[in-house]
């Protein structure tokens, strides 16, 4: 399948923004641990939420008397923080399973993660290839303690520790070795954590400590997603006419989500945000309007938000605006290789950026002759969604397999086409 994008001359319009994967699949984990039967409200309907719903969901595989029957199979497709979070919340949870996904989930690395929940005690096993997922997990009481593991490695493993950590029977200390990246995400854990009843902080600038104090069981909303706004603020960046405007609802002023930085970065490039005062009965909302811009390059560490990075690579490229971008090391193991996939698609379009060991991004304007061919998204919704907003500056883009974007912003075409923007469909 392929979508032909056109882009209307001007932006009107007010989306409903979808519910934070992050905090959906979090508070999904966190509820299951507290026994509640309480389901958080206003889950996310993206494909990595419903995996993880489905999973939580399975019965447990034991007969009576407890003896374990075949583990259960629980498939998670492409949803990495699925495999991060339900590895964690298996190994402290009664019966065997075990864990797979994808062809390309099987290539993504989970090695840090296993070896720790061993340290614990945790009885892991890999199905397949050393340090890749399936994995066979056989789930019971931990003891917990001490821990160290690597700060600099996804902070997805360091949350599935965390979440895990108040049904230790000695909680857990955390210490993390090295940098620490994407630390937005581990507060917003810990934050969560807390919310539930949980007695865990920071104690040292690289420890975290989590004492064995169960979850509550409570009522939950979710809020909406930040990652999903940085599209938006794409195309308000991109957009000629000064008279355009957008409003996003559901975004918190005060979020814990490490994206809603988009906010900060989007006004480097013309996108001023203002909080609109709230009335009772009504949402959160965020107006976005255009102003001057003169920003003549963007030099940026992405170390704490890697997901706004095909964001803002993207835009820049059709703004002119040379830029350095760091703290890419993570982009490498995503839904695909992030870095390489970037490089490509955006030399399709004439666009001639190049990477620094695999962790860095550079574009200093150089420019090639485009092929006109489609953009590939390499089974990654952020290819889809970052890329499809270029068609403001390039008349019409097109983009092959486009319906990946259910994997976090499922509505994404259809917000597009209400907002004005073109989006046809072939074979």
């Amino acid at each position: 399948m392929k979508y032909t994008i056109t882009a209307p001359g001007s932006i009107h319009t007010r989306i409903v923004l979808p519910a934070s994967k992050s905090i959906s699949n979090r508070a999904l984990v966190i509820s299951a641990l507290a026994d509640s039967d309480i389901l958080p409200a206003n889950l996310s309907c993206c494909d990595d939420t419903e995996v993880m719903v489905r999973a939580l969901k399975s019965p447990s595989p034991l007969v009576e008397g407890g003896v374990p029957q075949s583990p259960e199979i629980i498939d998670i497709g492409a949803a990495g923080t699925a495999m991060r979070f339900l590895t964690a919340y298996f190994c402290v949870s009664a019966g065997e399973h075990v864990v797979t996904g994808t062809e390309r989930m099987r290539h993504r690395p989970i090695g840090v993660l296993v070896d720790a929940l061993r340290y614990l005690g945790a009885g892991v096993e890999y199905v397949g290839k050393e340090g890749f997922p399936p994995l066979l997990i056989r789930g019971g009481k931990l003891e917990g303690g001490h821990l160290e593991v690597p700060g600099n490695v996804s902070s997805q493993y360091i949350s599935a520790l965390l979440m895990i950590g108040p049904v230790l029977e000695k909680g857990l200390e955390l210490h993390l070795k090295g940098g620490i990246a994407s630390r937005p995400y581990i507060d917003l854990t810990l934050c969560m954590m807390k919310e539930y009843g949980a007695d865990a902080e920071w104690t040292d600038v690289d420890t975290i400590t989590v004492r064995p104090v169960p979850y509550r069981q409570r009522e939950y909303q979710i809020e909406s997603d930040w990652s999903a706004s940085s599209y938006w603020y794409e195309i308000m960046a991109l957009i000629d006419d000064r008279e355009s405007e957008g409003e996003l609802v559901g975004l918190m002023d005060g979020s814990r989500q490490g994206d809603s930085v988009a906010r900060y970065l989007s006004s480097t490039l013309g996108v001023k945000t203002a909080f609109v005062p709230r009335t009772e009965n009504t949402p959160a909302m965020v107006r976005l309007t255009r102003h001057v811009r003169t920003l003549p390059r963007l030099d940026y560490d992405f170390v704490n938000s890697p997901d706004l990075a095909q964001t803002y690579v993207a835009a820049c490229c059709a703004l002119g605006i040379p830029f350095h971008f760091t703290g890419l090391a993570s982009l490498k193991i995503k839904e695909t290789d992030r870095i390489e996939a970037l490089k490509t698609e955006l030399r399709k379009l004439g666009f001639v950026v190049r990477d620094k060991a695999g962790r860095e991004l550079i574009w200093d304007g150089e420019r090639c002759e485009p092929t006109g061919e489609p953009v590939d998204t390499y089974e990654d919704h952020r290819m889809a969604m970052a890329f499809a907003p270029l068609a403001i500056k390039l008349g019409q883009i097109e983009i092959n397999n486009p319906q990946v974007v259910s994997k976090s912003y499922p509505a994404f075409w259809d917000d597009l086409r209400k907002a004005g923007f073109g989006v046809c469909c072939s074979l």
